[in-house]
């Protein structure tokens, strides 16, 4: 069973990409020497060191990505550029973030929030996102985004989960959850951002507006909280095959893995115009969409607006972005707006392209390569790892379709079923010795899960790869039923459980269906309860149902109505089996089946 990527890596040759000499390239790389780098890398003097730390040796990430640059004399340079998706603009300088920053820290203090509280943020890229997330980190707490386009429902149980402290919403999101607030128990208080001024928002004791307490704070003595490196800082929800999304929670320790592969990985220099286009919602945002750059001071690019290729290279070449880091499936949508958009465009400022969240097909680092005049990156990590494990680097050669080489300080395998190192050209478990700094510390009250994950001295990532004789590593697809789509992970079980609440649903079966844009879209199957008939206005009213509770990303984009849905004797429904009928696959060992005759 082969994804899109590996059918079209397997079935297509391409030559490798060779990199010009350091002398030829635009700038010096942050990254020389890979090979020699990472024979002599040291976590502690190449990594720890290169931070600030807090006067009394703890670590804070919101300090090392704004308060140092402001104590270095650095805090005139610019730290966010922010675009509206009305075209509006602000630019904010490292004082000025500091000192926003400073005063939401202030504010969360005044409230009553305590050292890892876990509060959430549900809201669009504007500046204030920023502002809040830095505060909340300074004061202590615990930061935990939300993708904006959610439905009710995964935002109710992953705030169930956490046991909410705080929200920090806007008037439009706030409408859309409005009905579930009071379910959240542990909710002592939604903070809402009205940045047009225009909505009438009714306080009262629980509900309070951010311009009133920002106003009428005084944090010319705010003292950020003395957090350790051991201490929480950001907690991000994905997804699994079975149950709940399951909440991975991160320490500040990480910073020092973000801020190290931002330099080496993405190869961010002090005053690069940076673009990343990953939501806070999903990991990316966060380490890097704020912790890597900025701890890197560089002047980042926040875009307020959606996917448009025009739109983006208008930013590029208006603002002379010089790093841009974006995903696999934006990339193909690029593609398919063509080379003649391209070419309207001056892009000569930029100096290197990553891409994350997905595979990268060959042809995209190809076409990326005509286009651009550079290739483009490919790099894999998870949400568990926290940071870049695995990357193509500015001075070594790319071979297309290929996720590179291990980050130096990180060591990569391949395992059998039984957990053995496997070698060059066998493919298996894609799996990391542990002890990385932005390694996950827990999952959320799920300590038997995430138990499960460390096998025989490796963390067992639930990817499928290779390696080839020279250290390429090489996707191969998912060992679990997790839905990549977009480079967002969907939990089929999540899907299912929404669409069985519907009247008309018996049973629901969640797959992955192999999609050229997106890597996979999620498809349903279903069967029906007595007295309803399958329908195509019965199936338009489930893909409805389905994204007024999730989201129009999470939503099935196909659903099939079937009369029996395939299970074990046990009842597990047999999703394998679904998806190989699908896509005319061998159905395999069948001997588990549910007798249905």
């Amino acid at each position: 069973e082969f994804l899109y990527i590996e059918l079209r890596r397997t079935t297509m040759a391409f030559e490798e990409i060779t990199k010009p000499s350091v002398s030829d390239m635009k700038e010096t790389p942050n990254l020389i020497d890979y090979q020699s780098t990472r024979e002599d890398f040291d976590w502690y003097r190449d990594g720890f060191s290169g931070l600030d730390w807090l006067p009394d040796g703890g670590l804070n990430n919101a300090y090392e990505a704004v308060d140092r640059h402001v104590n270095n004399g650095k805090g005139k340079q610019k730290a966010l550029i922010w675009i509206g998706k009305n075209g509006d603009e602000e630019t904010y300088t490292y004082s000025q973030f500091k000192e926003e920053s400073d005063k939401f820290g202030q504010v969360m203090k005044n409230l009553g929030m305590q050292r890892a509280d876990r509060v959430f943020i549900f809201m669009d890229r504007i500046p204030e996102l920023y502002f809040a997330a830095m505060g909340i980190l300074k004061a202590g707490g615990v930061i935990a985004p939300l993708f904006s386009a959610f439905g009710p429902d995964p935002v109710r149980d992953r705030m169930e989960d956490a046991g909410a402290s705080f929200l920090v919403t806007t008037p439009e999101l706030k409408s859309k959850i409005d009905t579930m607030l009071p379910d959240i128990k542990t909710l002592q208080k939604v903070i809402v951002i009205d940045k047009s001024d225009s909505a009438n928002i009714k306080t009262d004791e629980k509900t309070l507006l951010y311009k009133d307490l920002m106003k009428n704070v005084d944090a010319t003595n705010f003292i950020l909280e003395p957090t350790t490196q051991y201490d929480f800082s950001i907690m991000h929800y994905t997804s699994g095959s079975t149950g709940k999304p399951k909440g991975v929670l991160h320490r500040h320790q990480a910073v020092v893995q973000q801020w190290l592969t931002g330099k080496w990985a993405l190869d961010l220099k002090e005053g690069d115009i940076y673009f990343c286009t990953a939501d806070p919602g999903w990991v990316t945002g966060t380490s890097y969409g704020m912790m890597a750059p900025w701890t890197n001071c560089v002047t980042q690019i926040i875009y307020e607006g959606g996917f448009s290729a025009a739109s983006w290279y208008e930013i590029i070449q208006k603002y002379g972005v010089t790093v841009w880091y974006t995903a696999p499936t934006a990339i193909r949508l690029l593609m398919r707006a063509g080379e003649a958009v391209v070419q309207r465009y001056d892009l000569s400022s930029l100096r290197f392209i990553g891409s994350v969240g997905e595979p990268l097909n060959p042809e995209a680092v190809v076409w990326g390569n005509k286009n651009y005049k550079m290739p483009i990156h490919d790099n894999w990590w998870q949400t568990e790892t926290g940071a870049i494990m695995c990357a193509n680097y500015a001075t070594t050669n790319i071979r297309p379709g290929s996720m590179g080489k291990p980050f130096p300080g990180v060591t990569m395998g391949i395992l059998d079923d039984q957990y053995n190192e496997l070698g060059a050209g066998e493919s298996g478990i894609l799996a990391v010795r542990p002890g990385w700094p932005s390694q996950m510390f827990a999952y959320w009250q799920q300590d038997e899960m995430y138990n499960s994950r460390f096998k025989k001295g490796w963390y067992i990532t639930g990817d499928q790869a290779s390696i080839d004789e020279d250290g390429y590593f090489w996707f191969q697809g998912r060992a679990d039923d997790v839905i990549n789509t977009a480079g967002h992970l969907v939990g089929p079980f999540e899907v299912e459980s929404a669409l069985i609440e519907h009247k008309a649903v018996a049973e629901a079966g969640v797959i992955g269906k192999p999609d050229p844009i997106a890597m996979e879209v999620v498809k349903a199957f279903v069967t029906l309860n007595p007295d309803y008939e399958a329908t195509d206005q019965l199936r338009r009213e489930l893909i409805g149902f389905a994204r007024d509770k999730l989201s129009a990303g999470v939503a099935p984009r196909e659903i099939d109505f079937i009369d029996v849905m395939p299970k074990t004797r046990s009842g597990k429904i047999m999703r394998r089996l679904l998806k190989a009928r699908e896509l005319g696959l061998p159905e395999g060992d069948t001997s588990t089946l549910e007798d249905d005759g």
